[in-house]
C-alpha cells in the first residue's frame, strides 16, 4: 500500500508540472517542461548526496574509527542485506540522522554528534536501521525526484506568472494566475505527503533490521523531545533537506497535518508498539561495539536501560 500511494502521488506530481508546461506554452511546453524535469533530476540523482553532505558539513567516519559507528552500520547493513554505506558524522548538538545516495551502491549515512551522545546502543541501532530501510526502499531517490518536481513547478509557475502564461488555455487571465500561485502549494503538498508516507514504510523496515520495533521507538521519543529544544543551524539555512532527517529539524508542528513533512512522532511510535506486539519477540541481533580503555562510546548512555522490557544482545 506505502509504494502504491507513492506512486500515485508521484504521478499527480508529473500531471501537476506537465499541466502547468502546456498553460505556458501548449504541446511545446509540456514536451519542453519534461526535458527540463529530466535534465533536473539526472543532475540531482547524481550529485544530490555530496550536496546534502556538504550543506550539513558532514566528515566521513574511516573503517578503524574507535567509536564502533561503522563496525554497528556494517553489521545492521548486513542484516538488511545492503552493501555497507559510508558513514558521516555532523557536529551538532541536536540529535538526528538521515541517509542519502542515489542507490545502494552509493549510498551514505549521517548521524549528528547529539545523536551519538544521547541515545543508548539500542536506540542508536534502531536509528541506524531507519536509515538503511530508506536505502533499501530507494528513499533516497524517491525523495530526491519529488523534491525537485517540486522546485521545477515552482520554476516554472515563476515563468508563466512573469510571462502570463497562453491567453487561449481556457481558464482566462484570472484563472491563470490562480494556477500559477495554487499550483507549487500543490506540488509542496504532495511531496509532504510522500515523504511522511515513506517515513512510515522506512520505520517499519527498520525495526525489522534492527530486529526490535522498541529500540527505534524510544529513540524517535528520545530524538523528538531533543530536537524540538535544540537548534540545528546548518538545518535552518538549508530548510528544503528538513525531510531526509528521521525527525523533522524545524520544530515543526507535532500534529499529521498536510503541511508536515514527518508524521507525528506519537503516530510513529504507536505504530511501532503494534509492530512489536505483532513480532513478539527480538528476531535480530546487533553485536557490541568494541571497547577498551583507550576507546569511546558514541552512545552517551552507557549506564541507561534497554528501551524495552525484553532482553536483548545487549545482555
Amino acid at each position: 500500500m506505502g509504494y502504491f500511494k507513492t506512486a500515485v502521488l508521484m504521478a499527480a506530481m508529473t500531471a501537476l508540472f506537465m499541466g502547468l508546461g502546456y498553460l505556458l506554452g501548449g504541446s511545446g511546453g509540456m514536451v519542453i517542461a519534461l526535458v527540463i524535469a529530466g535534465a533536473m533530476n539526472a543532475f540531482s540523482w547524481w550529485s544530490s548526496d555530496k550536496m546534502v553532505l556538504k550543506m550539513h558539513n558532514a566528515r566521513p567516519v574511516s573503517g578503524n574509527d574507535r567509536t564502533g559507528l561503522v563496525q554497528l552500520t556494517a553489521d545492521l547493513a548486513r542484516n538488511a542485506d545492503l552493501p555497507v554505506p559510508a558513514v558521516y558524522v555532523i557536529d551538532t548538538p541536536q540529535p538526528n540522522a538521515f541517509a542519502t545516495g542515489r542507490n545502494p551502491q552509493n549510498a551514505a549515512v549521517a548521524v549528528t554528534t547529539g545523536l551519538m551522545q544521547r541515545l543508548s546502543r539500542e536506540e542508536l541501532a534502531g536509528v541506524i536501521a531507519h536509515e538503511l530501510a530508506h536505502i533499501k526502499n530507494h528513499d533516497t531517490t524517491i525523495m530526491t525526484v519529488t523534491a525537485t518536481f517540486a522546485g521545477a513547478i515552482s520554476m516554472l509557475a515563476n515563468f508563466a506568472l512573469f510571462f502570463g502564461g497562453r491567453r487561449e488555455n481556457g481558464l482566462g487571465i484570472i484563472g491563470t494566475i490562480a494556477m500559477m500561485i495554487l499550483a507549487p502549494i500543490a506540488a509542496a503538498l504532495v511531496q509532504m505527503a510522500i515523504s511522511r508516507t515513506r517515513e512510515y514504510a522506512a520505520d517499519k523496515a527498520g525495526a525489522q533490521i534492527c530486529g526490535d520495533p522498541m529500540w527505534l521507538a524510544s529513540a524517535l521519543q528520545q530524538i523528538q523531545s531533543a530536537a524540538s529544544r535544540i537548534d540545528n543551524d546548518d538545518a535552518e539555512r538549508n530548510p528544503a533537506t528538513a525531510h531526509m532527517f528521521i525527525i523533522n529539524p524545524l520544530h515543526a508542528h507535532k500534529r499529521d497535518n498536510l503541511f508536515a513533512t514527518h508524521p507525528a512522532t506519537e503516530n510513529r511510535i504507536a505504530a511501532l508498539r503494534q509492530l512489536a506486539s505483532e513480532m513478539g519477540s527480538v528476531s535480530a541481533r546487533v553485536p557490541e561495539p568494541p571497547r577498551g580503555p583507550t576507546s569511546s562510546a558514541p552512545w552517551g548512555g552507557e549506564n541507561r536501560q534497554p528501551p524495552s522490557d525484553r532482553s536483548g544482545p545487549w545482555g
